[in-house]
């Protein structure tokens, strides 16, 4: 059943290509940020709309990510996950995966998102079909692995495909150009993947964000989501290895990708 008043979601732009994603509850006014990586675009949206911030979602501790909220938290609530809590700002409550907690009037799923670092969580609403998962999966890629292994994020990513397809994928950053020419590198003959290419070429001409992205798209065309493809197995020259390694291995390869 849609939601007869759904939340507002919007995308603020900050720093150099990182999104910061504001969320407001018409019926009861809250309103809650997730990662702040820069304070005066993020207080310019919130003072153009009238909206106070209540909430405050922290998906991991990269200063990127964290180094705002100290200068917006004002009396807002401030949430991370616990195992991360020695390195995020002073958290108001710590939440680990499999936990479900309130914001906006919703229930949001705290999913273990681990990879790009180790204590990465993603915030999914399942209510509103949003997925915030910052620095995990992104349009057409995932983070690099800084911290945890290929298994990990290929975990993760699972955890992801396996949501509902019409889930709005709000990821952390602006990367989604390079992404889609070392996509089309290792899956040329994908035919959806390369008319998302030129659709998003478009859009970065007009000056559009390619964020947020449909999860049933990225199911479609992001190759990080899809290690276990036989299509792109054969793709990479690695036809019978498991499909975690085959992801190692794509990830290896957009590492070195020019």
């Amino acid at each position: 059943m849609p939601l007869e008043r759904p939340l507002t979601l919007v995308t603020v732009p900050c720093l150099q290509d990182n999104y910061a994603f504001l969320l407001h509850d018409e019926s009861s006014g809250e309103t809650a940020l997730v990662d702040a990586p820069e304070a005066a675009p993020i207080q310019a949206e919130l003072d153009r709309r009238g909206w106070s911030l209540g909430t405050i979602l922290i998906t991991h501790h990269h200063d990127d990510h964290v180094q705002a909220v100290a200068a917006l938290r004002g009396g807002a609530r401030v949430i991370g996950a616990a195992a991360d809590a020695h390195r995020l700002p002073p958290l108001d409550q710590a939440v680990r995966p499999g936990e479900t907690i309130t914001v906006c009037g919703e229930p949001v799923e705290i999913l273990d998102a681990p990879g790009h670092t180790v204590g990465h969580i993603a915030f999914h609403f399942p209510r509103s079909a949003l997925l915030f998962s910052a620095d995990s999966l992104m349009a057409l890629g995932c983070g690099r692995l800084f911290e945890g292994t290929a298994a990990q994020m290929w975990g993760t990513m699972q955890r992801f495909r396996a949501l509902p397809p019409n889930t709005t994928v709000c990821s952390g950053h602006e990367y989604t150009m390079g992404n889609a020419r070392f996509a089309l590198s290792i899956d040329p003959g994908n035919q959806a993947l390369q008319t998302r290419a030129e659709q998003l070429r478009q859009a970065r001409e007009r000056g559009e964000p390619t964020v947020p992205s449909k999860l049933s798209d990225e199911i479609a065309t992001n190759p990080f989501l899809r290690a276990d493809d036989p299509v792109l197995k054969s793709a990479m020259g690695m036809p019978d290895a498991p499909d975690a390694e085959v992801f190692g291995a794509i990830r290896s390869a957009k590492d070195n990708f020019r």
